[in-house]
């Protein structure tokens, strides 16, 4: 096998965030139930753009902060994703690479706009994503370059592209690419309510592509059918090779065939904004695993990552990850 050009090659959903704090009582005059992810279209984007109190907008996507805390730490990492030729798509490709990320996907110039995720925080610090895919709708296989995908260590994907028919293709893609290159791939669940719609098709993936998995404790849940973490750990140790489960404040759980590796949650003043704290815990694992750290650490480096982004608004890193370690 070849050296790797890149740690890790992340895969997902070009997004712009716009983030504004809101209360319970705005979700409920919506229709929108706390911490999920729900798909609109653009006349729902705009009617909640209109009700919601002043934004800050910030690039986004799950697998894009991924991409982001990965170069915070020092990492090497590219990046595919769709965004259209506007002033959001823009932004976003200029946010990514500024972070020291490779970012060569075409922009699309036609059809929907760049994609915008409109992410209510209430008090208790829970973020409440509404997602119009826009221009993310266009990412296909077309956009996956094999000799890419084989130059990283882990192809990392997110689970929300099966809500596009095109980007699971395009995952497929780069899932066989990167074993066929002898690399390793990697998906998060995302979002217990994505579990639901894919719950089956995430399993098969798991038990038969997938090298690395991430998810929390919602989801992990979600996937099994079952009411305890501890079943859902069972479960997940029958099927997958290697899976991150995040538990919020009680840190993380690691599991490889028999080994079990609990690591307690890294320490934060105070909790402002949980937006990315999944992704970020990703990033941290994902570059010590490339950097050959035992699992242990790789789950302490993720928890490091996700306590600075909860610690301010935002799902991307303000201070250098490097300096934290």
């Amino acid at each position: 096998m070849t050296s790797a050009a890149f740690d890790v090659l992340g895969i997902g959903n070009a997004i712009v965030d716009v983030l504004t704090k809101a209360d319970d009582a705005f979700l409920s005059q919506h229709g929108l139930v706390k911490g999920s992810m729900m798909l609109i279209d653009e006349a729902r984007a705009d009617t909640l753009y209109a009700a919601m109190g002043p934004g800050v907008e910030i690039s986004g996507g799950s697998c894009g902060n991924t991409m982001a805390g990965v170069a915070s730490f020092g990492g090497k990492g590219a990046y595919i994703g769709k965004v259209r030729d506007d002033q959001l798509g823009a932004v976003f490709g200029h946010d990514l690479k500024a972070t020291g990320v490779s970012f060569e996907t075409a922009s699309a110039t036609s059809g929907p706009a760049t994609a915008r995720c409109l992410i209510l925080v209430t008090p208790d610090a829970q973020r409440t994503m509404n997602t119009y895919l826009g221009a993310c709708t266009g990412l296909g296989p077309a956009d996956i370059d094999v000799a890419r995908v084989g130059s990283a260590q882990v192809t990392y994907v997110e689970g929300y592209l099966w809500d596009a028919p095109a980007a699971k293709q395009a995952v497929l893609k780069a899932f066989d690419a990167a074993h066929a290159a002898g690399r390793k791939v990697s998906i998060t669940l995302s979002d217990s309510f994505c579990v639901h719609r894919y719950r089956e098709e995430f399993r098969d993936l798991i038990r038969n592509k997938v090298d690395i998995l991430f998810g929390n404790e919602a989801e992990i849940k979600a996937l099994y059918e079952v009411e305890t973490f501890e079943e859902a750990l069972e479960a997940a140790r029958k099927e997958a090779k290697i899976a991150a489960l995040t538990r919020s404040e009680k840190g993380s759980v690691v599991i490889k065939g028999s080994e079990t590796y609990e690591v307690p949650a890294a320490p934060v003043a105070k909790v402002v904004d949980t937006t990315g704290a999944g992704d970020l815990y990703a990033s941290g694992f994902l570059f010590g695993f490339t950097h050959g750290k035992p699992l242990a650490e790789c789950a302490r480096l993720g928890g490091i990552a996700a306590a600075e982004v909860i610690s301010h608004v935002g799902a991307r890193p303000e201070k250098a990850l490097s300096g934290l370690v």
